[in-house]
């Protein structure tokens, strides 16, 4: 019988409290454990440091942070184009302030968001003409509504895993694509930082995935990983608050050298740090 593997992680960004990641031995990826309930959850997101709510750039995180969010913008804009979308309309669920929705409607796709934050909400609504909405709307739009739904460093955040992965399955057209983007525990950064890794971020990262992980989640209900795409610039970033955990203050060659070295070995091995998926809803 397969030993389970665990590590145990500490929340540096709010609470300071220890949790267990255990590997989940169907899927191969790791859950955090215990995870908040569901009334104490929003508790670990209560921090002006939680960058994708705010539009601030206060600070090199922040404006680092923005500058890369930028050029992922016209990146992103252009691989979900790439789908020959018929009707082009784009559920983006934890849509944060609104960033990816409104340039994709500047670009003539019919937009739909789901942010549960309020401030984050009533930021995006200022701009992506109030078609963002709280998470009990995913109930209530029709199956098969939409060529694309996308979850940019999401899927970590949403508990009742099975569940949200049924939802999208409902809500996508036949053949259509739903992008997924989550950090990959088996990157060369993670395994050098261990439980340092910031990417962990417990316990707001629900579930901590590797690719195999997402192909057998996936394959569970009849969808497919069409591709996988780099994410280069994370493993940088996530070193550079990593580093931050393991001195308590700012790095950055050395943040840089690990990055790199965490890109270089991915070239190769195709661990990257974070990983798009473009994943097909296969067609009954």
């Amino acid at each position: 019988m397969n030993e389970k593997f665990s590590i145990t992680v500490k929340d540096y960004s709010v609470s300071g409290e220890e949790f267990q990641l255990i590997e989940n031995l169907e899927f191969g990826y790791l859950e955090t454990t215990p995870q908040p309930s569901a009334e104490n959850l929003s508790s670990y997101y209560e921090s002006e440091d939680y960058i994708s709510h705010t539009n601030t750039k206060r600070n090199l995180f922040e404006k680092t942070y923005h500058v890369i969010r930028d050029i992922s913008l016209k990146r992103k804009l252009k691989l979900i184009n790439s789908f020959n979308s018929e009707e082009k309309k784009l559920l983006d669920i934890g849509c944060g302030t609104g960033a990816f929705l409104n340039t994709a409607q500047q670009n003539g796709w019919q937009v739909s968001g789901i942010e549960p934050n309020e401030k984050a909400r009533a930021i995006a609504n200022e701009s992506c003409s109030n078609s963002v909405y709280n998470v009990e709307k995913l109930e209530n739009f029709q199956s098969e509504s939409f060529d694309v739904i996308s979850l940019w460093h999401v899927l970590e955040h949403l508990p009742n895993l099975e569940q949200q992965v049924a939802t999208f399955k409902k809500l996508l057209k036949p053949n259509g694509t739903l992008v997924i983007a989550v950090p990959n525990f088996k990157s060369f950064d993670a395994l050098y930082y261990k439980s340092l890794w910031a990417a962990f971020d417990v316990p707001r990262h629900l579930w901590h995935f590797s690719r195999d992980s997402i192909s057998k989640l996936f394959q569970k209900v009849d969808m497919k990983v069409d591709k996988t795409l780099p994410m280069v610039f994370d493993a940088f970033y996530v070193s550079l608050l990593s580093e931050k955990y393991k001195k308590n203050f700012l790095r950055i060659a050395p943040a840089f050298f690990i990055g790199l070295r965490s890109n270089l070995k991915a070239k190769r091995s195709g661990e990257y740090s974070s990983v798009i998926y473009v994943i097909k809803n296969i067609k009954k």
